[in-house]
């Protein structure tokens, strides 16, 4: 129960009620409205006071729905009847939509970098950007534990990036990766000290539920992709980024788009044109992971050809992961290396599977 508040509050108290309570399948009469005043606030106000309030926040600007219904009325004063209208069905429109806010705690729940605790903390605030009737639908809803336990510093990380590449300024980090330990530990050079990263940060992306900074390392010429989450001890540097422009191939910009096309296991080597054979079971996956970019030829009733720009090696990875659906045709280099990695695999289980 709220205390008991000034008259001149009334107009807000509406407002969170409509929020709260409402939307185009929940609307609310003045009188329900005067009663959630006094039952949640402890206000009692007069129905003329409900509705000229009301009038006032759709005059401000707040996107308020509500039903006009013509009606004859006997005035008192007069004697005679007047016509007018019963204003009924007020409901709020919410700057999301429920599908739409869904939409955004799927990606939260299905995130594998988020920590447990941040995930729930967002999911409750994307809650109340609706109402009351969209909470009690989530109650079922259980966000996924992340499988990445040293991700507490990647929302700072993301600012510091942010503001790095805003103000063109380079960024000097340490990288971690997994020992047997299970636990993250800083890459260390050739000589086993720990290796400084200083890059030239160019962009943000998320690719696999992931997010990576694409940038350039200071020593080379080429696009880089390193994991946010495995950045650790970031700071941004006094010294002016390198333009992106200034990388081979870059001169006339960085296509963001065609670049997470080509690839899709955000490898960063070179780019190259590959064709393979995919039997239809895995058309789907092709769809997936290629889209419209993929052009598709010679279609038979159990196969079908496919060609894109992709990078190798993520070429490779794909052809792995599905090596016994995908056959690469060309380049014939890179066929090579996968019949290879096939052999070689195939080796490996013949030492540890018996016959």
């Amino acid at each position: 129960m709220y205390t008991i508040q000034p008259k001149k509050i009334i107009i807000l108290n509406i407002l969170d009620i409509l929020n709260k309570y409402t939307d185009a399948e929940h609307t609310l009469s003045q009188t329900e409205i005067r009663e959630k005043l006094e039952s949640e606030y402890s206000m009692k106000v007069e129905r003329k006071a409900i509705k000229r309030n009301l009038m006032d926040l759709i005059d401000f600007g707040c996107q308020i729905e509500y039903n006009e219904t013509p009606r004859t009325k006997l005035n008192p004063q007069t004697g005679e009847y007047e016509e007018n209208n019963l204003l009924s069905d007020f409901y709020i429109e919410h700057d999301f939509d429920n599908s739409e806010l869904r939409l955004l705690i799927d990606s939260i729940i299905f995130s594998n970098h988020i920590p447990q605790g941040d995930k729930k903390r967002l999911i409750e605030k994307l809650e109340g950007l609706s109402n009351v009737y969209f909470k009690s639908r989530m109650k079922h809803v259980t966000t996924a534990k992340s499988r990445n336990t040293a991700t507490n510093m990647l929302f700072y990380t993301i600012d510091i990036l942010d503001e790095a590449i805003s103000s063109g300024k380079q960024v000097k980090f340490h990288y971690d990766e997994y020992s047997t330990d299970k636990k993250l530990h800083h890459r260390k050079n050739d000589e086993g000290e720990v290796r400084d990263y200083i890059i030239n940060p160019y962009q943000i992306a998320a690719q696999g539920g992931k997010y990576y900074l694409i940038c350039n390392y200071d020593k080379y010429d080429d696009l880089a992709n390193y994991r946010l989450d495995r950045i650790s001890d970031i700071k941004i540097l006094d010294s002016n980024a390198k333009p992106i422009t200034s990388l081979p191939g870059l001169e006339n910009g960085f296509d963001l788009s065609k670049y997470m096309n080509e690839h899709i296991y955000m490898f960063a080597d070179k780019t190259i044109k590959a064709k393979f054979i995919a039997t239809k079971g895995v058309l789907n996956d092709v769809m997936d992971y290629f889209g419209e970019e993929a052009q598709i030829s010679d279609v038979k009733n159990d196969s079908f050809t496919v060609t894109v720009r992709i990078s190798e090696l993520d070429m490779q990875l794909f052809a792995m992961q599905f090596a016994t659906e995908v056959t690469v045709l060309e380049p014939a280099k890179l066929a090579a290396k996968c019949k290879d990695s096939i052999i070689k695999a195939a080796e490996r289980y013949k030492n540890y599977v018996s016959e």
